[in-house]
């Protein structure tokens, strides 16, 4: 695919982004645009490698390797090198609903399987995608689709995030009448509050796509939790199958001495407040504000990376991102081989922009939180911090112990918890009478999305546990294909 001796002649390369001191001065996507001549030599990097690893979307030592969703890379890859560029969005759309969504938030496990990275830099896959989709709204290639004729099922949507939009796309274009039902004042999910709209404009992006899927049919009822607002079982008798996409929003929590203090707070509320507050022109102050303060941020991941970089918007006074992991390699490690995701030391887009602000990398590895301290009137004030080793318990378990003398005290007015995710809520799953797994996620056996209940079904992270928004597209996909087969004895819906 693409040129047979591009891989030789043109190395990777991936668009500028906008420099971290301009770009934390507003809200606006940091990434630029790359000219079409330089968007057709890295496509045509994506060498005739035989087996394609790049989409073969499996887990490898826990990780995502290559694409969940199964794109056709080396495909549109080609088109583009060829100029052929409405031909490559019709390839992409195949298997994915939202590329413009992928092309932006996923972290590409693609790229870390791609064959060439064996050995030199990968094929910049995830750019391409972006490019493709974003070139389709351009050229008014995307456009509403309705299905020719209905089947006059109904399907209830729980959620509107990664799992649950796709899972609505595919029951609509297999004609059935979708509705979806949202918590929250905008529909989206994760996609809305859940990152920061600098990462993904939301009014020009996320929205868009909302748009698109109203016009081909799919109502969204905002402002409306099922099992609250609307009684759940309530779903069961007005609609033929109800797809669960809730996804998987209690958060770990830190339960050490303090943790009671004001100023601390889980990273979704401090998210979501944020970009509700932005969308609403601010005229709501009812957002968490780290203006002049020091900030610290417990949780190495992505959801800590947007903390990062939404405190630095706001005016933060300092910053130190708190991971209790060791600093990956600079390299791959030995067990850690390709076509594994590269457990590698990168800095994202916030930790660019603290050290373009502050001077360094904010992160602090092997240390972990032992003690909020507070002030007179009840506010965190300050953190204690020690650092940890990974050591063997007698069951042959790495737990955390602590390295006596290497206590600190740093100084904190807001604290950020964004450790993950322990599972789906459950009022919504006991009220339905919904068969859980031991880690307390739905049980439905994967590639089939049923649950105990007749008709109803679930995907995303509700049913696997936290995961990659390209993971909630294939579970989504397939939940929508299994709800169909229910529906109608059989499906078309890949």
């Amino acid at each position: 695919m693409g040129k047979p001796t591009g891989f030789i002649e043109y190395l990777r390369e991936l668009p500028l982004d906008r420099s971290a001191i301009e770009r934390i001065r507003d809200w606006n996507e940091f990434h630029l645009h790359m000219e079409e001549s330089k968007l057709r030599q890295q496509a045509a990097r994506c060498m005739d490698c035989g087996i394609p690893f790049c989409h073969t979307g499996t887990l490898l030592s826990g990780m995502a390797a290559g694409c969940p969703i199964h794109n056709l890379i080396p495909e549109w890859n080609d088109l583009v090198y060829r100029g052929l560029w409405k031909e490559a969005l019709d390839r992409l759309h195949k298997t994915n609903n939202f590329p413009d969504f992928t092309g932006r938030v996923c972290p590409a496990p693609c790229e870390g399987s791609c064959v060439l990275g064996i050995n030199a830099p990968p094929v910049t896959i995830k750019n391409i995608e972006c490019a493709i989709a974003d070139r389709g709204w351009e050229e008014g290639w995307i456009t509403p689709e309705p299905p020719s004729k209905r089947t006059g099922k109904k399907v209830a949507v729980v959620g509107s995030g990664p799992a649950g939009l796709c899972a609505a796309a595919q029951l609509n274009r297999a004609g059935h009448l979708v509705t979806v039902f949202e918590r929250a004042d905008r529909p989206g999910g994760l996609l809305m509050y859940g990152i920061p709209n600098m990462k993904l404009d939301k009014e020009k992006v996320v929205l868009r796509r909302i748009r698109q899927m109203e016009a081909e049919g799919i109502t969204f009822v905002c402002n409306t939790e099922v099992g609250k607002d609307l009684p759940a079982r309530q779903l069961l008798k007005d609609f033929h199958a109800v797809v669960l996409c809730t996804g998987a929003t209690k958060p770990r929590d830190l339960p050490i001495e303090g943790r009671n203090l004001k100023g601390i707070h889980f990273a979704m509320e401090f998210l979501t407040a944020n970009t509700r507050s932005l969308l609403d022109r601010h005229k709501n102050g009812t957002f968490i504000s780290a203006e002049g303060k020091d900030v610290i941020v417990i949780g190495g991941g992505d959801t800590g990376t947007d903390c990062v970089g939404t405190a630095l918007r706001q005016g933060c006074r300092s910053l130190v991102q708190i991971e209790i992991l060791p600093r990956p390699p600079m390299e791959r490690a030995k067990d850690n081989p390709w076509p594994e995701w590269p457990k590698v030391y990168r800095m994202d887009y916030g930790q660019e922009e603290a050290a373009a602000k502050f001077g360094a990398d904010p992160r602090v590895y092997l240390t972990t939180a032992k003690k909020f301290i507070g002030d007179d009137q009840g506010h965190v004030k300050e953190v204690l911090t020690v650092e940890i080793q990974w050591e063997r318990n007698e069951k042959g378990q790495f737990i955390p112990k602590e390295v006596p003398g290497t206590e600190k005290v740093r100084p904190a007015q807001l604290v950020l918890l964004a450790m993950g995710f322990l599972g789906p809520e459950q009022p919504l799953l006991d009220a339905l009478g919904i068969e859980r797994d031991a880690r307390s996620n739905v049980k439905a056996e994967y590639e089939k999305y049923h649950t105990n209940i007749p008709g109803v079904f679930a995907a995303g992270d509700c049913r696997r546990g936290q995961s990659l928004v390209v993971w909630a597209f294939n579970e989504g996909r397939g939940a929508a294909r299994e709800c169909d087969r229910y529906l109608m004895g059989h499906t078309d819906l890949p």
